[in-house]
């Protein structure tokens, strides 16, 4: 993707709002990840602005070789599809199943399909018509667009959002309005790359989740759970999520 620097924009801690950012060494070209020196949040800045960002994810080259997202993401469906069976499998264990479901940002529906067993209506949304177009192969229901496109008065017993929340710009306010889409004593499963994790101190640089200009966002354990507590929620727990990748 070529980036010039009318396209780019510096911004405070998306999580905080907090402006003091320390540099790190994750660096790409115009855009850089900087720590937050308030509430320890890497995020990007600059970044990409996000109606351009929003341009690419609509295009439907975007799930297949586009200019920006995945070389293929149909040929990771095998992959996708054992990490989304065995994160409901556990989600059924501390008894997250059950019910209606919403999957944001849904891509091809892989797990809306893999939920059928687990939950008795399933919908999603997405934001690349040509995807939608597949998931609705294997949902009930998926809606063209982001949160906005789902009716205000619909209501889930579960909402997913998995390798979503490092691509939004105004996380806080995200979750917020997916809070307002819970049934009484419904949960959201956020599921996101861990700047905490092993494979992020070991590979340094060259970890896969540094994604630019797409990931804006990037959470560790603590720090998700702030960003859960500042949209409104307080009972937190971890539920496992061993993501399957292919060679």
């Amino acid at each position: 993707m070529m980036i010039g620097t009318e396209d780019i924009e510096r911004v405070a801690c998306p999580l905080c709002a907090s402006n003091a950012p320390a540099a790190t060494p994750y660096v790409d070209g115009l855009l850089a990840v900087v720590e937050c020196g308030a509430c320890g949040l890497y995020y990007l800045s600059p970044r990409l602005k996000e109606a351009r960002m929003m341009s690419c994810y609509e295009d439907d080259g975007y799930f297949e070789g586009g200019e920006a997202g995945y070389d293929s993401y149909a040929e990771q469906a095998a992959s996708l599809r054992a990490t989304f069976e065995r994160l409901l499998m556990r989600m059924a264990k501390q008894g997250l199943a059950g019910g209606r479901l919403l999957d944001i940002g849904c891509g091809y529906g892989f797990f809306l399909e893999a939920a059928a067993p687990y939950f008795e209506f399933r919908a999603g949304t997405e934001l690349s018509a040509r995807a939608a177009k597949v998931a609705r192969q294997r949902a009930d229901e998926v809606h063209l667009g982001s949160l906005e496109a789902v009716a205000k008065d619909q209501r889930f017993d579960c909402i997913v959002a998995l390798h979503v929340v490092e691509h939004v710009y105004e996380p806080v306010r995200f979750l917020r309005r997916v809070r307002d889409h819970l049934a009484s004593d419904g949960a959201i499963i956020v599921a996101v790359p861990d700047m905490g994790g092993v494979w992020r101190k070991g590979m340094g640089r060259g970890w896969p989740s540094f994604k630019f200009p797409e990931h804006v966002a990037y959470y560790d354990s603590r720090t998700l759970a702030g960003l859960l507590r500042a949209a409104g929620f307080r009972r937190i727990e971890g539920v496992p999520y061993p993501h399957a990748f292919p060679l």
